[in-house]
């Protein structure tokens, strides 16, 4: 028989990432990256290598599935800056983990941070614009970035919607 108290936090993890938009997708891969990161932190901290490899390596997945799902062929400059960032924050994450060096990776984690707090920011307003517009969307769209997209307001296209998850 299944402890289903075991369960519940995956199952509830999983309904979560069924039922959002791909721009919710995105904060949550910055969620998981930035606590993971701070996993691997500990690790290098405590001289647990194994612990830090781990954290530190799950971090560079995500940083690897931020830059596979671009889609530069909606918004090249942008996606452009966005690969470079990311590839920029991989290498430091690789640097960090080979020479055991906390510096290098809170020089990433700062990184991810600042990202991850610029996209709340964009939900956030583009949470109120849907509000303002008297509440015909009951949940956020992807949002317009730059020119980026479809013209309509909706990064979708810009951003994609697919998301893996390991462990």
């Amino acid at each position: 028989m299944m402890n289903q108290s075991g369960n519940s936090p995956k199952a509830y993890l999983r309904t979560k990432i069924l039922t959002a938009t791909p721009a919710e997708l995105r904060l949550m891969l910055f969620d998981g990256a930035l606590r993971f990161a701070e996993q691997g932190r500990e690790g290098l901290q405590q001289k647990n290598y194994e612990q830090a490899y781990n954290g530190i390596s799950r971090c560079q997945d995500i940083v690897l599935e931020l830059i596979n799902s671009l889609k530069p062929e909606h918004a090249p400059d942008l996606c452009e800056k966005l690969t470079a960032l990311y590839t920029f924050i991989y290498t430091r994450l690789v640097s960090a983990t080979t020479e055991r060096n906390v510096e290098m990776l809170d020089e990433a984690v700062a990184l991810l941070r600042y990202e991850r707090e610029t996209w709340q920011l964009v939900l956030n307003q583009l949470a109120q614009e849907n509000a303002s517009a008297g509440g015909m969307q009951q949940t956020p769209k992807p949002p317009h970035m730059n020119g980026a997209g479809d013209g309509s307001g909706n990064t979708s296209s810009l951003v994609g919607g697919k998301v893996s998850l390991r462990g």
